[in-house]
């Protein structure tokens, strides 16, 4: 008998029939002997069709009366769902957040969990009841609704999987695994059989929309095995787990890539300590997070030239700053692209195997491709391209690393 804790989107409990499907797919566990936990978000489009009820009476709303809005929609799906459960012959009982007790802090709308009393749910579980929990949500030390940001149901459902010390952790969404790209934009990408939690992180870092990337990482500290799958069709999905031996001979496990990128140039400011915090500075204090850095030494003697990357949502904002930070510093010139894209190799077989970036940056050249910006880290390499080289560049690196073939 295994403990398993399931999550399903949206789109999954989306109508009564797909809701059905799900009880049905839940019944074949408990029926097998397997103790289950559902976690459930709001049916796809309800989140968005109350925040735009909200947005038509007040254009900034109280963001504590917003969480108690959005966080409605799981509670309709968790009474269907365990509706649908009891009609099919499978006993089951329904919890908001805070009645299983999910204690988070009180950063509304994107808090973050602190603790969970799973006494209740073990309880239901021991007497053979599925236990169906809504996601997204929880409660604060004073009792206020909260609620996790969006893509929270994941995090909900990696956080009961720990507290329950469950065996393994379902992720049912609408597509059948990890893939080593975008099919979309790879025709040829290929499902991985399992992923590390380094690796997975990396990929919902750099542009990966399958997980979460706080699920991940509370999946990777309290070592709960993740399994990405299709509430649509059968199969295996993706597991995502620590390293393994076997596991050291992919050099590259997927591609990633993030269309929201933009690139700031400041030219021409003093080459002495301090400038750096002097330009990223004003911007981080805005909240607005600075991805890729690099500093050149300029044409000009005892100046130097600093480029940094940030979402596009922040471009305008970053750009206004960076200007009059330009005017302080008596800066050059303040350049500015919003027409590139951040494309990324990951996997940890790069520890072992030498050129890795020798190799990408030839399958680039190739195609033409000229490099704006390098990062690097143990596990991944990142390069920023003008937007019209996304696909080609994805495609051309994919066939380079032959990621189609199995390993």
């Amino acid at each position: 008998m295994a403990l398993i804790v399931q999550k399903y989107g949206g789109t999954s409990v989306g109508s009564v029939e797909r809701i059905f499907a799900v009880a049905e797919k839940v019944k074949g566990y408990r029926d097998r002997g397997d103790q289950v936990v559902v976690v459930v978000s709001a049916m796809s489009g309800e989140t968005n069709r109350l925040i735009g009820l909200a947005g038509q009476i007040d254009e900034s709303p109280d963001p504590r009366e917003m969480d108690v809005l959005v966080s409605t929609g799981e509670q309709v799906t968790i009474a269907l769902l365990s509706i649908a459960l009891q009609k099919i012959g499978c006993p089951a009982r329904s919890y908001t957040g805070g009645q299983v007790h999910i204690l988070t802090d009180s950063a509304y709308s994107k808090a973050r969990i602190r603790d969970i009393d799973a006494a209740r749910v073990k309880a239901d579980l021991d007497a053979g009841r599925v236990v169906v929990v809504a996601g997204f949500q929880g409660v604060d030390e004073h009792g206020s609704i909260t609620t996790l940001g969006r893509g929270g149901s994941d995090t909900t459902a990696v956080a009961m999987a720990a507290a329950l010390k469950g065996d393994e952790c379902q992720i049912y969404t609408d597509v059948d695994g990890v893939y080593t790209t975008d099919p979309r934009v790879e025709p040829k990408a290929r499902r991985l059989e399992r992923i590390t939690f380094e690796e997975m992180l990396e990929m919902a870092s750099l542009g990966s929309k399958v997980l979460q990337i706080r699920a991940v990482e509370f999946a990777g500290k309290y070592n709960v095995p993740l399994r990405v799958l299709s509430s649509f069709e059968a199969g295996e999905g993706t597991l995502i787990t620590f390293e393994e031996e076997s596991m050291e001979q992919a050099k590259i496990s997927g591609i990633a890539f993030n269309r929201d990128e933009a690139k700031l140039t400041i030219l021409g400011v003093p080459d002495q300590p301090g400038v750096a915090h002097k330009i990223i500075g004003p911007i981080s204090s805005r909240n607005i997070e600075v991805d890729m850095i690099v500093q050149n030494i300029s044409a000009d003697t005892g100046s130097t030239d600093f480029t940094f990357t940030v979402n596009r949502g922040d471009f305008k904002r970053a750009r206004e700053i960076l200007q009059q930070t330009a005017t302080e510093m008596s800066a050059r010139e303040v350049l500015a692209d919003d027409k590139i894209v951040k494309i990324s190799l990951v996997g940890v077989g790069m520890r072992s195997h030498a050129g890795i970036a020798s190799k990408m940056f030839e399958a680039l050249a190739k195609e033409g491709i000229n490099i704006r910006m390098i990062s690097t880290s143990e596990i991944k390499i990142s390069v920023v391209v003008d937007e019209k080289y996304l696909e080609l560049g994805v495609r051309a690196l994919h066939e380079a690393f032959e990621l189609e073939r199995e390993i």
